[in-house]
Parts: C-alpha cells; structure tokens; sequence
C-alpha cells in the first residue's frame, strides 16, 4: 500500500530537550490516522516538521512522496494543513479570504467552496477576527478543502469547539474526505474513535503503537476477577498485563495482548482458585489513559 505519509527515524531537538525521538511513521493512502499522545508528547513537533515548518534533527520524512524538507508551494496545492493556532489575516472578512486564498490554488472548485459555504454557514460578509473560534475553525478548514487536497493535515482541529461545532466540522470533513488521506492529531478520542480508520500513540517523543483502529480494539480488553475470599496478588506480571489492582475479593488488569482463546489457561495459572471471570472491551480513551499509566510506571 502506498504511504501519504512515512518517517525514518525522524528526531526534534530543541537544544537539550527531545520533542521526537526516532519517529518511524507510515501512514496509508487514503486512511484516517488519527495521531495521539499527552500533552508535550511531540504530536504538534512532528507535524510541522512534516510541514517543512521545523527542520528535523535527524532522520527523515516523506509527504506525499517529497521530502518535507523540499516541500514548496506547488506541493502545497495537494496538502490541505489546518492547525490549533491556525494565523488567519483577521482584517479580511470570510468570503474575501475565500476569494484571496482560491487565486493560489489552481484546482479551487467553486462549485465545491459554494457547497462547504452554505453547510458550515460561513457568514461571508463578516471579518475573520469577529467569528467564534468555531466559525474561524470551518473557514479555516473550508479553505483547506475546496481545492480537493490528496493530503488533509489536521492538529488539534476539536480544541474549544462546543460539541455542536464539532460534529459539524467533522462531519464537512468526512464528507469531502473520499479518496483523500487525512493526518490528524487530536485529544478528543471519543472523536477520533468515532472515525478513524488508523491510530498511532505518541508517548515520551516516540511512537509506541501504530495500527488499524479495528485491531487496536480487538486486542484491548479489561479483565474482571471475582473471587471467594482476598486473593494474594503475584509478584510478578505478564508485561501486557497493565494497571493491575486488588478491591476485596475483586481483582483487575488490562490485558494489551488479548487472546480469547488463551487467556483463561493464563489467568489459571496466576490465579488458580478465582471464580468468576469477566471481559470488556475498552473505549479509546480506556485504553490510552492504560498505556499513558503504563508509561509514567514504566
């Protein structure tokens, strides 16, 4: 398959201190990768060095199968790029930024600008610095679309957005994304979870996971234990068993590794008068708090 995006042990160094830290990245084309991690993690970082905003350290990245590095304005009628802080020209109103922007990308279908016009209700009349941050968001982000971009770039796109506001710009989103690649970093996981197709965990300035969201879900499961009296707890863990916990006669751990058909000869062997035993799956958000938990013990 091919990448819209790859890193090779791509590294950020601010002086002293690490923002990414041997990144390998390799996001398919025509996916929805939705890039998480905690703040400072390096999420922000590895964006703009992928937009030729920073220069790296070392390693190297590909977009679009330039070196980011080379990216110049011609790559950029391809890559549609809305950021947190998006810089916006406050003094122009809507439909003159429109106007301005469409003159630089010779693919801008007016058709399709009219289109994401009346479903964000953009109001054209209105200046840029007079708009809420969700309005300033969809003008932002309809300007990033109406040239039908191969590669949508997205970081931290939710951020104070009501949820109204959200589900409206993601919703625009999905429906002009057919055939397009989009990146995108973001904290609201219920989000992310709800229509991502892949997922990469950023933690301590590097990547620890990146899959399909689908097998991420399959292989996260919250284990339940039920016993008779107070278990004793074992000395020793399997490593994919994490944040495991005693209440009572109660036991529970995550298990990252899940396997249906083996985990009850597992369980039994660290736990082999326990009663009951139930599983459930995990939420995003369940299992990233898990690994974030995970990695501060670690």
């Amino acid at each position: 398959m091919t990448s819209a995006i790859r890193t090779e042990n791509l590294s950020k160094r601010f002086r002293r201190t690490v923002a990414l830290d041997g990144l390998n990245l390799d996001v398919p084309e025509g996916s929805i990768y939705g890039l998480v991690g905690v703040n400072g993690a390096g999420k922000t970082t590895a964006i703009k060095v992928l937009m030729n905003i920073l220069r790296p350290t070392g390693g190297r990245s590909e977009v679009l199968g330039t070196d980011s590095r080379h990216l110049r304005p011609r790559n950029f009628t391809e890559i549609g790029y809305v950021s947190e802080n998006q810089e916006m020209p406050d003094w122009m109103t809507a439909g003159y930024f429109l106007k301005y922007i469409s003159a630089l990308y010779p693919a801008w279908d007016r058709a399709l600008e009219r289109e994401l016009v009346a479903q964000f209700q953009l109001p054209l009349d209105r200046k840029l610095k007079d708009l809420s941050r969700g309005m300033r968001m969809k003008a932002a982000l309809a300007s990033s679309l109406a040239y039908r971009p191969k590669l949508i770039v997205l970081d931290e796109p939710f951020t104070g957005l009501d949820p109204l506001v959200r589900d409206e710009v993601i919703e625009g989103l999905l429906a002009r994304a057919e055939g397009t690649t989009v990146f995108i970093s973001s904290h609201d996981l219920a989000e992310i979870e709800s229509f991502a197709s892949h997922i990469g965990y950023l933690d301590r300035h590097r990547l620890q996971f990146s899959e399909e969201l689908e097998r991420l879900s399959a292989r996260f499961r919250e284990i339940v234990l039920t016993f008779d009296h107070a278990p004793a707890m074992p000395k020793e863990w399997p490593s994919a068993w994490l944040q495991p916990e005693s209440t009572g006669a109660v036991v529970r751990f995550v298990d990252a590794l899940f396997d249906e058909d083996g985990v009850g000869a597992k369980v039994r062997a660290l736990f082999p008068d326990y009663r009951d035993m139930a599983v459930n799956g995990m939420p995003l958000r369940s299992i990233f708090v898990a690994l974030a938990k995970a990695g501060r013990a670690g």
